[in-house]
């Protein structure tokens, strides 16, 4: 059995990226599941792309890398978003670009089905309220799953009635096998829940069990290198404060 550090939203940012991996790593992590969003935003798309590459980790495609990679237009994203894809698109390798553009939208690991946003619509749903995650469940066919996209680490556990969703606290452990299970990591490059400390899950194979961690990092040193990069500067503000 192994232990897998759960990430999602990294968004280009390399030093939470690095920070989460040491710490899931000093907890046992052998392995690394990303629920999408691996570039956008951030000043380091391809040293992001190189270290997960570089980790063989489990790898699923969010609005944002699909977006880069040429395959869905910039119609539906904000100013700030859509400057920063357009960034991101320049600096990119060609094969990075193709490299993005071949990341399946759905994966079943074992137990785990692996989405950015919501079987509903992998791509662009936005799973915050029960009655989502009602939907989701109806096409559900594993026991657990993961979701990114929002940002916001929580549960949602299936029950009579609406799914009951939890937000989460930093250590905190989740037991697996009483019920289907939703569960979202946050977002590790990006933060929005009031709290700048990168999320993660660690997933326990052997205890049956996903705990939940928040780590410190050198936000700092991001946000000079967006600044550096002459993206928008409420991408750099906006690490301080968790938002």
């Amino acid at each position: 059995m192994v232990k897998i550090a759960i990430i999602s939203d990294i968004h280009g940012n390399k030093e939470a990226l690095r920070a989460v991996l040491r710490d899931a790593e000093a907890r046992g992590a052998e392995r690394v599941w990303c629920l999408g969003d691996i570039v956008g935003y951030g000043p380091e798309p391809s040293e992001v792309i190189e270290e997960l590459r570089r980790r063989g980790a489990v790898l699923i495609a969010g609005n944002h890398d699909l977006a880069v990679a040429g395959k869905m237009g910039l119609e539906e994203f904000n100013p700030v978003a859509a400057r920063a894809a357009e960034w991101t698109r320049e600096r990119l390798t060609r094969f990075e670009r193709d490299f993005l553009a071949e990341l399946p939208l759905v994966r079943i690991e074992g137990a785990f089905t692996l989405v950015h946003g919501s079987l509903r619509s992998p791509e662009w749903e936005y799973l915050l309220t029960a009655a989502q995650a009602a939907a989701h469940f109806a096409l559900q066919t594993t026991p657990y799953s993961a979701v990114g996209h929002s940002h916001l680490p929580f549960t949602a556990a299936e029950a009579d009635g609406l799914p009951v969703m939890r937000r989460l606290e930093d250590g905190e452990a989740i037991p697996l096998g009483g019920g289907r299970l939703i569960i979202n990591p946050g977002g590790a490059g990006q933060p929005r829940d009031g709290d700048r400390r990168a999320p993660y899950m660690l997933y326990d194979e052997d205890s049956a069990a996903v705990a939940f961690h928040r780590v410190p990092y050198d936000f700092e040193a991001t946000q000079r290198k967006i600044r550096d990069a002459g993206l928008p500067e409420f991408l750099a503000a906006r690490l301080a404060e968790g938002r």
